[in-house]
């Protein structure tokens, strides 16, 4: 045990006191803030669970190496005086007192780097870290995840696999990705495609949806808008069959059917080519599906089981293909008016313009819409046409972020086949069997559209 002159006359041993004191009170006080709820930045978890306990583990580390140096000093020159051992003897009160102390403050010593390490943990792991913290390389995939259907679910429910060597395996590529983004090094923008666990991609979505579970079919009504004054409304109205039935033996959850295991081969990282297709029914007949000019080297290729997120690999960030689309969405939800005159056709203008920076779109947004009604003249609510700026700003900042080359279009969806091949990756009437079977490209194998009375 360290005697008091020992500590008074080591100046690195008190330098460590002191740090690991203040640190202590400091961790404490913000601690008991940030419960309370004191703390909205994103930078706040940084600072209370990794730097506020980084200096006061140098500060533990500093005393002992100020102890070491200073008995070290003593050997090599003994005229500073010689170097006492204490004497542990408990029926003295005062090292009774001394040594409780020293329980005691280790005890609150492993208590405070305990909550640090469990608090930086979970902070780490939450969405505003993600998304905020590594604020420019996840921008765009944390404004389109607020705006999807999993925007309460958090990033680490799908990102991270469960288990240790889930969290290893993750908290590896958070130093490689900490390395990337303080050398700015990462790629602009993020590759597309999935990152999720390798091989637990289904597993994943499992845990809340249930493959095979009978759906029947469901209502999908497109609302789209013309570029005229009045910005003319045409609804599209389908029947997707998501899962099979006696009288629809055809789905698109088919796929995802448990009793049935389809395989492929992609000659791109993103999955995009498909020449070969294998696909094992319920009763385990097997039967390959093969594109023209297909090689015997591709087909011996490392084949990949289909799973959700081949298919739904934008679900968790979805940004919209082209402008036209998200105007429309943005029309069809009440938030741009369709009472304001070529407000479609304004908007698709605006939003698809090229800008430097997302605050010089929403400026020129706002400059834009404006200026096109003051021209216009006549008499036009004020107050919808800010509602339609603020609208056609969260449009543009939900899909645009000009600072990591992120636009319209930059992670293409493989849901439907509008504005990119999904489906007719497989489904191009191309891909045949040896018995002369296809994979069908008929529109009607997944939905029927749904003719509405005419009014």
């Amino acid at each position: 045990m360290p005697s008091r002159q020992e500590l008074a006359r080591s100046p690195v041993a008190i330098v460590g006191a002191v740090i690991t004191t203040v640190s202590a009170v400091v961790f404490i006080t913000m601690l008991l803030a940030a419960l309370a709820g004191w703390f909205e930045n994103p930078y706040a978890g940084l600072v209370v669970f990794v730097l506020i306990p980084a200096f006061f583990i140098l500060g533990l580390l500093l005393m002992p190496l100020g102890l070491w140096l200073h008995r070290r000093k003593v050997r090599l020159n003994p005229a500073l005086g010689a170097e006492d051992w204490p004497v542990l003897d408990f029926r003295i009160a005062r090292v009774r007192q001394i040594t409780l102390a020293i329980v005691a403050l280790t005890a609150v010593n492993l208590l405070i780097v305990l909550l640090a390490g469990y608090g930086s943990l979970h902070w780490m792991e939450s969405p505003r870290f993600c998304g905020q913290a590594c604020h420019t390389p996840m921008e765009p995939q944390f404004a389109a995840w607020q705006e999807s259907i999993h925007g309460r679910v958090a990033c680490v429910s799908c990102h991270i696999s469960e288990g240790a060597v889930g969290f290893v395996h993750a908290k590896l590529s958070g130093v490689r990705q900490l390395v990337q983004v303080a050398t700015n090094s990462y790629p602009h923008p993020i590759p597309p495609g999935a990152k999720m666990p390798a091989g637990q991609q289904a597993e994943t979505c499992t845990r809340c949806h249930v493959p095979g579970r009978p759906t029947g079919a469901r209502v999908q009504v497109i609302r789209e808008y013309a570029d005229d004054e009045a910005n003319s409304e045409t609804m599209t109205v389908l029947q997707l069959q998501m899962s099979r039935s006696p009288n629809s033996p055809r789905a698109i959850h088919w796929h995802a059917d448990p009793a049935v295991k389809v395989e492929y081969v992609a000659t791109d990282e993103q999955r995009q080519k498909i020449p070969y297709v294998r696909v094992t029914d319920a009763k385990g007949q097997v039967k390959e599906y093969i594109a023209p000019d297909t090689t015997e080297q591709v087909r011996n290729d490392v084949r990949h089981t289909m799973d959700c997120v081949d298919c739904h690999n934008t679900v968790g960030h979805p940004i919209s293909q082209t402008p036209e689309r998200a105007v429309d969405r943005a029309i069809a939800g009440g938030h741009v008016s369709r009472q304001l005159p070529f407000a479609r056709r304004e908007g698709v203008r605006l939003v698809k313009a090229s800008y430097p920076t997302q605050d010089a779109a929403a400026s020129a947004i706002d400059r834009g819409l404006r200026d096109f009604y003051k021209a216009r003249g006549g008499s036009i609510d004020s107050q919808e046409i800010a509602r339609t700026v603020a609208s056609l700003q969260a449009v543009y900042r939900q899909n645009v972020t000009p600072s990591m080359n992120v636009t319209w279009g930059s992670y293409p969806t493989n849901t439907g086949h509008m504005t990119s091949d999904g489906c007719f990756r497989c489904h191009d009437d191309s891909h045949e069997a040896k018995d002369g079977s296809k994979i069908s490209a008929d529109c009607e194998y997944c939905h029927k559209q749904i003719e509405t009375p005419q009014s």
